[in-house]
């Protein structure tokens, strides 16, 4: 019988299952592309028509998680916003920085993602993907559902960005992780 990775969404399940499998698969494809490079090629411009690199993909990720799955959906202040400072989030997000390391980088996107499923298990737990998120629209209240959906299609836009970076990089390509390979892997 062949082992299903942890991150592919389920044969038949519910929707949740299947909207968080998704983001799942997508989480764990965006962070296997990442996976392994130096301080150096995370700042790389490896594809010259972009500024975008797989460090400031990772950095803006991180931030993104945070915005969604702490302030959009919970109300709480969103913790990687807040340790930057306002003037600066828009050039932050997409730079590594000289004083950053390939560790810090990774683990900045790895504690986000860990507070967003803490998060998400949360609510999902306390009222399930209907219940309102905390953001007000003029067109009202998105509900937790709708926040999921917009953070895979976030996924899936830089998954994509992050296919051509890391081709031009070192020449890594493939759909999916190897069946082994961790959701979170350890810092190399």
């Amino acid at each position: 019988m062949t082992t299903v990775p942890p991150w592919e969404p389920p044969v038949a399940g519910s929707d949740a299952d299947h909207l968080l499998g998704n983001l799942e698969k997508l989480r764990a494809t965006f962070r296997w592309k990442a996976e392994g490079l130096t301080v150096e090629q995370l700042r790389e411009r490896a594809v010259p028509s972009t500024a975008l690199t797989v460090g400031g993909l990772l950095k803006h990720l991180a931030l993104v998680e945070d915005v969604y799955f702490s302030w959009k959906m919970a109300g709480r202040p969103p913790v990687t916003w807040m340790s930057v400072p306002e003037e600066d989030v828009e050039r932050w997000q997409f730079t590594v920085d000289p004083d950053e390391t390939a560790e810090s980088v990774y683990g900045l996107w790895e504690a986000a993602v860990a507070r967003s499923r803490e998060s998400l298990a949360s609510l999902v737990a306390g009222g399930g993907l209907d219940q309102p998120g905390r953001e007000e629209w003029p067109e009202g209240v998105p509900s937790v559902r709708r926040h999921v959906n917009d953070m895979i299609a976030e996924y899936g836009r830089h998954t994509g960005h992050m296919d051509l970076l890391r081709e031009a990089i070192d020449g890594r390509v493939g759909e999916d992780p190897p069946q082994d390979w961790p959701i979170l892997p350890p810092l190399s």
